[in-house]
């Protein structure tokens, strides 16, 4: 067990190099990986079960020390990033399968790689999970109203049918995830060691399925959708630290906010679309899955070397 402890730290440390392997691979060899199309949900909701084995009362109990500075970030995570998304789509007259998984990605909640970035940031560990939970939890809500909202004008949305998606890949594997933390206890800790590597190994298996069944459309438009997500996301991370110092919160949490803001569960992102609206729509989520494990890394290189002066 600790071997394979010590295998899933290391892929979890490297996690941005195995997704871009893995997207290039089944870009050049597609057939070898369109199969794992039929696995995307059930793969998310794997990776939201890890999430709910990790969950305790005191991510909980941070939301009610600090409900300003969560509130914050769950404000800042469903309004800078879904407008963002919108006026990238309108500004830039993206096409409307494009538009609507640019703005898909964008009203997503936050991802839970956020609260691994924010730690080699030297962040708030504490607030960047309690937003992220607080942002997911609310995800069913929030998230089909705000796509509803905004990606109307370029294809039908059906908020209804959304948030029973996001109910049945997200909410109830959390759910179940956090009665087997309370039923087996300590004895939980041992599977948890592992799950940075699970959670990266459905993650590269996600990627790897969107990128081999539009790896045609990638070929022609994968450029634009590639350079509308480095805005989104380099956008995101600026605007939040922006807002954060505007509210007058300190250094760490000004990073938090920035990296809360800043990095998406993209993943829900590819199954909704999947699910929901068409192959092409699910590309700008993969291409984001792939870029903020770059950017991230980036980011929190950066903000260590911020001082509070």
């Amino acid at each position: 067990m600790q071997a394979l402890a010590r295998l899933s730290r290391f892929v979890g440390n490297t996690f941005a190099i195995w997704v871009l392997l893995f997207a290039i691979l089944a870009f050049y060899m597609p057939d070898q990986y369109t199969w794992l199309g039929a696995y995307i949900v059930p793969l998310l909701g794997l990776i939201m079960f890890g999430m709910g084995l990790t969950i305790s009362k005191s991510d909980f109990a941070e939301v009610f020390k600090r409900p300003v500075n969560v509130l914050i970030g769950v404000l800042g995570q469903f309004i800078i990033m879904p407008a963002l998304a919108w006026l990238l789509a309108t500004m830039l007259n993206l096409p409307p399968e494009v538009a609507v998984g640019v703005i898909l990605v964008g009203c997503c909640p936050g991802g839970t790689a956020s609260n691994v970035m924010t730690y080699l940031a030297r962040g708030d560990i504490a607030l960047s999970v309690a937003i992220t939970s607080v942002t997911t939890l609310l995800a069913p809500i929030v998230t089909p109203a705000l796509i509803y909202l905004l990606a109307s004008q370029w294809i039908e949305v059906s908020a209804s049918a959304m948030f029973w998606s996001i109910v049945q890949v997200v909410i109830l594997p959390i759910l179940l995830g956090m009665i087997v933390q309370m039923v087996l206890g300590e004895r939980v800790k041992a599977g948890v060691q592992v799950l940075p590597l699970v959670s990266v190994v459905a993650i590269v298996a996600i990627v790897a399925a969107v990128v081999a069944l539009n790896q045609e459309r990638i070929a022609t438009t994968g450029l634009q959708i590639f350079m509308v997500v480095v805005l989104h996301n380099g956008l995101g991370l600026l605007l939040g630290y922006l807002v954060a110092k505007a509210c007058g919160l300190n250094l760490a949490q000004r990073k938090t906010m920035s990296i809360e803001v800043g990095m998406q569960n993209s993943g829900l992102g590819v199954a909704l679309a999947t699910a929901h609206f068409s192959p092409l729509a699910a590309v700008p989520s993969a291409i984001f899955s792939v870029w903020h494990n770059i950017s991230g890394p980036i980011i929190a290189t950066i903000y260590q070397r911020f001082k509070d002066k």
